[in-house]
């Protein structure tokens, strides 16, 4: 993947110096079976603590202004991101332009622990995310690592994917898909887990579509690719459920299984278009166009 370092963003919004979470660092996944085991063994409740907020240092959502002690792979994590949201967003501003339809910039937000969020507390172990209420990308740089720890890539086109995914979900809520998804939710409940499956493998689809325009300027290379796949099919919910408990319960899905991340995602690189991606079209639920 060829990138440019060294960019800035005024869409990205450093909280890292803030401290925040259970010891002011990001758990992950490891870090929160720590919290499990160590509760156990004290006697004290630690979960209780780190879900209702509690642990040094929480932020007020704002950056600190004091100067962020990282390491240098942190660093280039930081210019890549930076580098993705700039060049995601500009190609949708492009995209949407053709529609007639006017982009707006979300934000990123990059925390360690905790933070908080328009749509509760933002907090590392619970992964990336994308919160409709303000319009922000919320990722803890450690969810890399656990990345690796459930089998996904972590080269450079593989956390692209990621970014590309959580903006895929802010072109749904600039296209009214998001508010749709929740009225739809709210009539009929039964539905939401696979209204959420549709939501993301629409989102990955979207994401593909970023990687299309990327691949014909050059910037993503056939090499590549598989590094994104791999990352679609880590968090696959039959993937992450059978790493957790050895079996596979399709009913629960909220993200969809390993192959169809992976076939949304390629969907969208392969077309390069909105009109690709109507995964609601294709689960009979409704048109989201």
């Amino acid at each position: 993947m060829d990138w440019t370092p060294g960019g800035s963003s005024d869409d990205v919004e450093d909280r890292r110096a803030g401290g925040g979470g259970f010891g002011g660092g990001g758990l992950g996944i490891v870090g929160f079976i720590f919290l499990v085991v160590i509760s156990l063994v004290t006697g004290r409740n630690y979960i209780g603590s780190y879900l209702s907020g509690g642990g040094a240092g929480a932020p007020s959502g704002q950056s600190s202004g004091q100067p962020v002690q990282e390491s240098a792979g942190e660093h280039r994590s930081v210019e890549l991101v930076t580098f993705v949201l700039n060049d995601v967003q500009k190609t949708w501003t492009e995209i949407l332009a053709a529609d007639g339809v006017q982009y707006r910039h979300a934000h990123l937000v990059l925390f360690r622990g905790y933070t908080p969020s328009a749509c509760g507390s933002a907090r590392s172990a619970t992964g990336p995310f994308y919160c409709p209420g303000d319009e922000k990308v919320y990722i803890d740089l450690g969810f890399w690592d656990d990345l690796a720890r459930i089998g996904g890539s972590t080269a450079d086109f593989a956390q692209s994917y990621v970014i590309a995914h959580e903006l895929g979900h802010h072109i749904q809520n600039l296209l009214g898909t998001e508010q749709k998804v929740r009225h739809l939710s709210a009539q009929q409940p039964s539905e939401r887990n696979h209204l959420s499956v549709e939501v993301e493998l629409q989102a990955d689809c979207f994401a593909g579509v970023w990687a299309h325009s990327a691949e014909q300027r050059n910037i993503v290379h056939a090499a590549d690719i598989q590094a994104g796949l791999s990352a679609a099919a880590a968090v696959g919910d039959d993937h992450l459920q059978k790493m957790e408990r050895g079996s596979v319960s399709p009913e629960s899905f909220t993200h969809g299984s390993s192959a169809q991340r992976v076939h949304w995602f390629s969907e969208g690189m392969q077309e390069g278009t909105i009109a690709a991606c109507n995964t609601f079209q294709s689960g009979g639920t409704f048109d989201s166009q």
